[in-house]
């Protein structure tokens, strides 16, 4: 009987954390969605439109870098709620926009919102779920955010199409308030543990930044940094690049891109198994993206027919989704007890930096007509990852740190 009651207690809140990430990653591309119709609107280049997303995910970022140590000191679940409210307010801003600067303080909002996810939503798994379900959590978690990917390009693309930009931009708004509304009723289950004292790692002086002296945080941090850079190559502009390259259409590239971010959902699903019995989460990362930075050149080269280039999309979605929940344990054994909203923090600042460099990169790319230059950067970026994963994973091992709560 109490197998079932703490099977049903982990379930409520991988569940109720999952559909908050999720509403964080749907947010991520609310503007690379909208550019058929933001280009034209304000007469943007590729690189003004990529330097919307790259004050977003700088905002996010530095932000959420910070808000890990207000995890840690106060409560992730009223951090979280905070972080709902400021997405919804957000594409309310964005929606009512007449020029580039206030598409621009509507981006910088946005990112303040998305800030607080990952720190909140890390500590709150950490502490309510147990440790033999933690696993599945993380992959979980990992796919709410894929499947927030894939919806809202469709969603926005298609309310943008019947109606206009401005009307997708206030849908989009219903959905975080939803989903508020469904946390503060559950407010419960998402209860915050009493706040302890940090605990240092061997030979190193407790206090609140202490792990920020641990090497592995920072190779931690250049993973995210490195892996989110391809990453923006494939939300910005893999659909755009796609058109150019296989003369497909619009629609037909952003099926493309949703296939990306299903089949990683399916990667995750079976990555939260194959992590769960697995002591070499590095070994799982080197082998997924590897396989999709090869995938991706090829991609680049245009040698195969449109139909097999979104099958090729799926795939390279699938193996990095696979890596996922690996990702997610390597970097919890980097994390020393008590520091798990400042490690998650600092760590996934990485990944908005990455989002905020890649936008300006492919964008220029794509301005100076070399599309097949965008899955080229994509490549080289996963395949330098693989080198952060055996730093990492090298480091946790030896250093032998103190796993979280």
């Amino acid at each position: 009987m109490k197998d079932t009651s703490l099977l049903r207690q982990d379930a409520r809140v991988i569940g109720l954390v999952g559909l908050a990430h999720g509403t964080s990653h749907f947010y991520h591309v609310i503007l690379a969605a909208l550019i058929p119709w933001l280009k034209p609107e304000f007469h943007l280049s590729y690189a003004e439109l990529g330097l919307l997303m790259t004050v977003f995910f700088t905002v996010s970022g530095v932000g959420q870098a910070m808000a890990g140590f207000v995890v840690d000191r106060y409560s992730a679940r009223t951090v979280l709620f905070s972080g709902i409210a400021l997405l919804g307010l957000s594409a309310l801003m964005l929606s009512s926009a007449h020029s580039y600067a206030q598409l621009m303080l509507g981006a910088f909002l946005a990112g303040c919102g998305n800030s607080v996810f990952h720190p909140a939503d890390y500590t709150l798994l950490n502490q309510r779920v147990s440790k033999a379900r933690l696993a599945h959590g993380f992959s979980v978690h990992g796919i709410s955010g894929n499947i927030g990917w894939a919806v809202s390009p469709l969603f926005l693309t298609f309310v943008a199409a019947r109606t206009d930009w401005r009307t997708a931009l206030l849908s989009a708004a219903l959905l975080p308030l939803a989903v508020l509304a469904l946390l503060v009723w559950n407010r419960h289950a998402l209860r915050p543990e009493p706040v302890a004292a940090p605990v240092a790692a061997a030979g190193v002086q407790a206090s609140a930044f202490s792990f920020l002296r641990l090497k592995v945080v920072w190779m931690c941090f250049a993973f995210f940094l490195i892996s989110a850079v391809a990453l923006a190559g494939i939300q910005s502009f893999a659909a755009t690049s796609l058109v150019s390259l296989y003369g497909m259409s619009l629609a037909w590239a952003t099926t493309a891109y949703t296939a990306y971010m299903l089949a990683s959902a399916v990667g995750m699903l079976y990555g939260g198994f194959l992590g769960a019995g697995s002591r070499h989460h590095d070994r799982i990362i080197m082998l997924a993206f590897g396989t999709a930075a090869l995938l991706a050149l090829v991609l680049a080269a245009a040698v195969v027919p449109a139909w097999l280039a979104v099958v090729l999309m799926g795939l390279i979605g699938l193996v990095t989704g696979i890596s996922g929940p690996s990702r997610d344990l390597l970097i919890r054994g980097a994390a020393p007890a008590n520091a798990t909203g400042r490690v998650f923090g600092v760590v996934y600042s990485g990944l908005d930096s990455g989002l905020a460099l890649g936008p300006l990169l492919f964008g220029a790319l794509m301005d100076a007509n070399h599309p097949s230059g965008v899955f080229i950067g994509i490549g080289v970026f996963q395949a330098l990852v693989i080198l952060t994963a055996i730093g990492v994973g090298s480091k946790t091992r030896v250093v032998g740190l103190p796993k979280t709560a």
